[in-house]
């Protein structure tokens, strides 16, 4: 069996930046496998972010052999040009859940496991079962079909209202699968939309996405590289229009256009599209197979700011 924490696309991304050198911040430092990466590489120090405070403790068994070459730091990667403290010399995210958070029944994250209807990665936000037992049955229609692209949004969430109060994660995967036809072989578990979208919601994930790379903007120094991970349509296309947007000089204009502001790219991009995984890594770790890299370098412009709408986050209709 595949080794669950396994960092994925890990050979790719250290590929794609190489040479690895000077301070790297890993903003989602989860199981450790990205951050020893790029120190086995190369980098002379790793900041490793986490919202998640229990994955330090369980750093600490190997944490040692890297010395004062790795600094662990509880928040948010929204914030990482204020934790990292000085500039950057690459930046590394791998969005979503790690398989590290779906083994732990506790967290509440997996479908597959009962356990408290949690799917909080850190801080002092709502649980899941704080939201669906609160909100009105059209919020969570608009979570279910926006975050997690749910066709069944409207009947999930009524069966989920009609359900309520739901407590465990077992609770909730039947809400869901008595409102989908039985998985056909080799389609997804019905529930998975669902708990992704959930998922998503309790976290902020998309709008600590959007703020993620602003600060990846603000902290990474020229020539430093942002190397993003994601699993999900949704993250990668946040991902891909920000990295087109803030490497595209604009101007020009025609005849039918005015011409626009020249805005100087803060980026270029070093591949004209997202790497995925091989076929050697798929076959020792499945979870690759929905993978995609993005790779983008930094430039002396100075930071910009940047409109979330113009990156197609998903926003429910009561968000203004």
């Amino acid at each position: 069996m595949a080794d669950p924490h396994i960092p994925v696309l890990l050979a790719p991304l250290l590929r794609a930046t190489a040479p690895i050198g000077g301070v790297w911040l890993d903003g989602t430092f989860g199981a450790g496998g990205y951050a020893r990466g790029l120190l086995d590489a190369g980098a002379d120090l790793v900041i490793g972010v986490d919202r998640d405070p229990s994955v330090f403790q369980m750093a600490e068994a190997w944490r040692g052999q890297y010395g004062d070459r790795l600094r662990l730091v509880e928040g948010t990667f929204s914030d990482m040009d204020v934790l990292a403290g000085q500039p950057l010399d690459g930046v590394v995210l791998d969005l979503g859940v790690s398989s590290m958070q779906l083994d732990q029944a506790d967290r509440g994250f997996s479908f597959m496991r009962d356990g408290p209807l949690d799917m909080r990665m850190g801080g002092d936000v709502p649980s899941a079962a704080d939201l669906l037992n609160s909100a009105e049955e059209a919020e969570i229609a608009d979570v279910l079909y926006h975050y997690g692209e749910e066709r069944a949004a409207r009947r999930i969430a009524r069966a989920i209202v009609a359900a309520r109060p739901l407590t465990r994660t077992t609770q909730l995967t039947q809400v869901v699968t008595g409102c989908l036809p039985r998985a056909k072989p080799g389609q997804s578990h019905p529930a998975t939309r669902s708990f992704q979208a959930i998922r998503i919601w309790v976290n902020d994930e998309f709008g600590q996405l959007v703020a993620g790379l602003s600060a990846a903007e603000r902290a990474l120094k020229p020539g430093g590289q942002l190397a993003v991970v994601s699993f999900h349509s949704l993250e990668d296309r946040i991902v891909k229009r920000f990295m087109q947007a803030r490497s595209d000089a604009g101007g020009g204009g025609n005849r039918y256009a005015p011409v626009t502001q020249v805005v100087e790219p803060a980026f270029r991009l070093p591949f004209r599209r997202a790497i995925g995984p091989d076929p050697d890594e798929l076959d020792v770790n499945p979870r690759a197979r929905s993978a995609l890299l993005r790779v983008g370098i930094r430039t002396d412009a100075p930071a910009g700011e940047v409109d979330a709408r113009s990156l197609a986050m998903p926003r429910l209709p009561g968000d203004g």
